[in-house]
């Protein structure tokens, strides 16, 4: 009867086998066996309820059978009996200590807990019955996956995934883990073969479709979608708000506002529907059809703050119409600090200073700790009285969180320098760099130029031509990070994941990579044989890479004449009198330490005498890119670097806060006297005016 029943299975004839198993059951009550395959037919045919009922039957007349009990804990896990089915576990392995299954469904359920260890332990016990199992790489991998480590979690997945390649719990994770790398298009056709495998994961298909637009593949993400709102289930408002995005950026804004148009219904306050109509709007000239479609919205409901912004976004910014919406905004939600901010920005663009001090104080007198009210209570006290500024600014960091306070001294800074106390200045932003220096990295070694240097290789030789590395480097207060910005948008072989907490494992994040080239202990060979190793873990083909460097040494050239001439170095550049200014006031992109003015001049000297020497020298491929002039402009840092790669590049969103303006330095003559006397000759070998 068991051979009957199970060749009804796997023909998938559930109904045949329910009734075998129920004849069985009828002629044999008193066999285990009889209502175990009934529940098996019975969860085939989709009654779990009725398959629950017989294995607990089975169970009544075998409870040491430890197979049963795995059976049931399967049935449980089906049903979301979650404490259940783990107690059946238990059992299950309480009987039988070498149930793998048993070991193995329990270290999963521990992970949907979050439980790594456990689950890590569970591990450890089925690996005593079985310890090459594919089942225990996927799970070690997941624990991995879990507590952060990505690199190990990669490594175990793939060896699981490759045992197993249609098992989707297994391809899910390993699609998470090359998600947790960044290595986009891994983890798409991960996630794409999990949704061939089960296209019931409705969660995936957006996943999907947004790793494709990461990817700047606007076609695959199309495709996606596509596939996607084929299930009733997928179409749904945020669904059509995607295909509103992707119909933007295929150039069809017709199409895009046709379909997001009606989501101002459904979803009437969501910030992207906004923003996405707002550029369809512009692109076909409707500004008429913007104010009307916005402002039935809000008759509707008057307390939508993002519905309120894109009708201000509408109008020509200062002009009469925008001042118009504010009055109504301010009229719908009169204690609104967006809406005081925006009308207090208003009147000064009008040169109303009163009013606009007056809404500031009213700003403050809502919520004190509001940046936007007590930077314009500063600015108007700097205006009539410079040291009050300073007082007012000093009693904020006095009544602030300790969390709040590293922010608001840096900004003291700024107002002392405004009120032209640059050595109060220099002391308040030396004093806050002394108690952060603990948390920071310590200066990375610094090398002495060697009396000659080896050969360069022939690029031809090397590479055949293949490859076109990028390093690219700034010291503290180049602005190296806003040339990062641009180039993190524009190119998919930028890597800034030095700065992050997943950073590569190479000789150039290692700070000892100086001492062990000097000693013998790294070859030029293994150090770039290390960096190509990593290259393929950080989502890089081949070594063609901009790759963002924490630090730099002239001493890495003895690795990179011979071994990478092909490659290239970028470094950002300004007046470094103006880096050390900036250095000092707002850190740097690399969170290096520093504990003394002198110290810090120093080490800058040496590091930019090595740029320099590497320029007269001709010593390796390099560009110089100054960008004192610069500033905040996203269009001009973006034109600069077009113009050095040779291609246009789209401008970043922002490239960070205001900071000082070129030649700034100048103001420091005395309050960093010697500093400035110590670059000067350095500053001028790069360029720079002497004076």
């Amino acid at each position: 009867m068991q051979d009957q029943i199970l060749q009804a299975l796997r023909q998938n004839q559930a109904d045949q086998a329910v009734q075998l198993a129920q004849a069985w059951t009828e002629n044999a009550p008193q066999h285990a066996q009889a209502h175990r395959w009934l529940a098996l037919a019975l969860q085939q045919q989709g009654q779990v309820q009725a398959a629950l009922a017989a294995l607990q039957q089975a169970l009544l007349l075998a409870p040491d059978d430890a197979e049963l009990h795995l059976q049931q804990a399967g049935l449980l896990l089906a049903q979301r009996q979650f404490d259940d089915a783990s107690q059946a576990l238990q059992r299950t392995t309480g009987l039988n200590p070498n149930a793998l299954d048993a070991y193995v469904m329990q270290a999963h359920l521990a992970l949907a807990r979050a439980d790594a260890d456990e689950a890590h332990r569970l591990s450890q016990l089925a690996a005593k019955v079985e310890p090459d199992h594919p089942e225990l790489h996927a799970l070690d991998g997941m624990v991995a996956l879990q507590r952060g480590d990505a690199d190990r979690a990669l490594a175990l997945l793939s060896a699981a995934a490759r045992a197993m390649p249609d098992d989707p719990r297994v391809l899910y994770a390993l699609g998470s883990a090359y998600l947790r790398k960044d290595m986009l298009a891994f983890a798409e056709q991960a996630f794409r073969r999990v949704l061939e495998l089960k296209p019931s994961l409705t969660s995936l298909h957006g996943l999907v479709v947004q790793l494709a637009l990461r990817q700047d593949n606007t076609g695959a993400a199309l495709e996606a979608l596509q596939q996607a709102m084929r299930l009733p289930e997928m179409d749904t408002p945020v669904m059509h708000r995607l295909g509103g995005e992707l119909a933007l950026r295929d150039g069809q804004p017709l199409q895009a506002r046709d379909q997001l148009l009606p989501l101002l219904q459904s979803l009437p306050g969501d910030r992207q529907v906004l923003q996405l109509l707002l550029m369809c709007w512009q692109r076909l000239g409707r500004e008429d059809e913007a104010r009307a479609e916005l402002d039935a919205v809000l008759a509707s409901d008057d307390q939508l703050h993002d519905v309120w912004l894109a009708r201000l976004a509408v109008e020509t910014v200062g002009s009469e119409a925008a001042t118009a919406v504010v009055e109504r905004w301010l009229a719908a939600m009169p204690d609104h600090l967006p809406a005081l901010e925006a009308r207090m920005r208003l009147h000064d663009m009008a040169g109303q200073a009163d009013q606009a001090e007056a809404l500031a104080q009213r700003i403050v007198a809502v919520q004190p700790d509001r940046i936007s009210g007590q930077v314009r209570l500063v600015d108007a006290l700097l205006q009539r009285d410079p040291a009050a500024a300073v007082t007012h600014v000093q009693a904020l960091i006095d009544a602030a969180p300790d969390a709040a306070r590293a922010d608001l001294r840096t900004w003291l800074g700024e107002v002392l320098d405004r009120a032209g106390q640059t050595d109060e200045a220099v002391r308040t932003w030396l004093a806050l760099q002394a108690e952060q220096a603990p948390q920071r990295l310590p200066l990375p070694p610094q090398a002495k130029a060697p009396p000659s240097w080896p050969p360069m290789g022939d690029p031809a030789e090397v590479a055949g031509g293949a490859s076109a590395p990028i390093f690219l480097w700034g010291a503290p207060g180049s602005g190296v990070e806003r040339v990062a910005a641009t180039l993190a948008g524009a190119s998919p072989v930028f890597r800034s994941d030095r700065f992050g907490a997943a950073p590569p494992d190479d000789a150039f994040q290692n700070y000892h990579t100086l001492q062990d080239l000097a000693s013998g202990v790294l070859t030029p060979e293994r150090l770039l044989q290390r960096w190509r190793e990593q290259l393929s873990v950080r989502g890089i083909e081949g070594d063609t890479v901009i790759d963002w460097l924490l630090w730099w040494d002239n001493a890495l050239l003895w690795a990179l004449r011979p071994q990478l001439p092909q490659g290239r170095l970028l470094v950002v550049l300004r007046d470094p009198r103006d880096m050390l200014l900036d250095w000092i006031a707002y850190g740097a992109a690399a969170p290096l330490a520093v504990t003394s003015l002198s110290e810090a001049t120093e080490w800058l000297v040496r590091a930019l005498t090595q740029i320099a020497n590497l320029q007269d020298e001709d010593l390796y491929p390099l560009a110089m890119v100054r960008i004192d002039d610069i500033g905040n402009d996203t269009h001009a840092m973006a034109d600069l670097l077009s113009r050095l790669f040779g291609r246009a590049l789209p401008p970043a969103q922002h490239l960070g806060p205001p900071r000082f303006p070129a030649g700034h330095w100048r103001h420091y003559r005395q309050a960093l006297s010697s500093a400035i006397a110590q670059l000067t000759p350095v500053a001028v070998r790069l360029g720079y005016p002497e004076t």
